[in-house]
């Protein structure tokens, strides 16, 4: 099989990587606005070839879009316009599949299109932060099955199984609330404290000095690329306001206890939280 990846980056150049090496894709054709990145790709090997948009669409069998989400969704009418009445499939690995799916579900080639959101990643980006077995074991999200022809989703199916995924189904507005909640607000706090311990550090030069494991695991996705995420954060938006508003509602609640001197309520309100355990464990 041929493929196309619209996007070389963390997750477009490692899905290169395990793709190749399991034989899943015997030529991979790489797209990327930045010559650099293409360029990387090439000395890497992670791709046999780049070319434009338009003839990678046109020579390969499947094309996936990895690009920052707001691009995906630009690029999906007109890859789908040239992909009619072919056996061509195509997939994104979007975080956001809300935007993606208005755009599409009204298009004569909506079966050829799969969505598709590996929960996978680091905070690192570029061609340069693709490695293998990114993808083993975590979840693969499949969106709106039903929209699908039966040949799409069964090459995106056995692509996640090639990446020993567990695929996992459901609609793409249950998708965004749920991502919003166990993903993006998660970066939004990284960020946020980030930016918080930055401010204070101007003044007392000792606090990045003192930073233990605790605060670089809390702060690690703060490290995450801009470019991807704000479009992330607006795509999604509606959801991610709703999830803000329970955790700043949380934090005032710690805020109000730690003021009142509360040793009780501080303690059951951790006890509560302590119930996280049964769900990841």
């Amino acid at each position: 099989m041929t493929v196309g990846v619209i996007g070389i980056g963390l997750i477009g150049g490692s899905l290169m990587i395990d793709l190749r090496k399991r034989g899943f894709a015997s030529r991979i054709i790489g797209v990327d606005s930045n010559m650099q990145h293409r360029n990387i790709a090439l000395l890497c090997g992670l791709v046999d070839e780049t070319d434009s948009l338009e003839n990678a669409v046109d020579r390969c069998d499947l094309i996936i879009l990895s690009s920052p989400v707001d691009s995906n969704c630009s690029m999906l009418p007109e890859i789908l316009d040239r992909v009619g009445g072919t056996g061509k499939v195509v997939t994104d690995m979007g975080s956001t599949k809300g935007s993606i799916a208005r755009i599409s579900v009204n298009h004569p080639n909506r079966g050829r299109y799969v969505a598709l959101h590996p929960m996978a990643g680091t905070e690192f980006s570029g061609p340069l932060a693709a490695i293998g077995k990114l993808f083993d074991y975590k979840t693969a999200i499949i969106c709106d099955r039903e929209l699908s022809d039966p040949d799409a989703l069964d090459v995106v199916e056995k692509m996640a199984d090639t990446l020993n995924m567990r695929k996992v189904y459901m609609n793409s507005s249950d998708h965004d609330v749920h991502v919003a909640y166990v993903s993006h607000i998660s970066h939004i706090t990284s960020f946020a404290l980030a930016l918080s311990v930055l401010d204070k550090e101007q003044e007392e030069q000792n606090i990045l000095a003192l930073a233990g494991g605790g605060f670089e695991s809390t702060v690690r996705l703060a490290k995450s690329n801009g470019e991807t995420w704000a479009p992330i954060f607006l795509e999604n938006s509606s959801y991610i306001l709703e999830v803000m508003d329970t955790y700043i509602e949380k934090m005032n609640q710690f805020r109000k206890m730690i003021a009142d001197r509360d040793k009780e309520g501080l303690k059951q309100l951790m006890e509560e939280a302590n119930k996280i355990r049964k769900i990841l464990n």
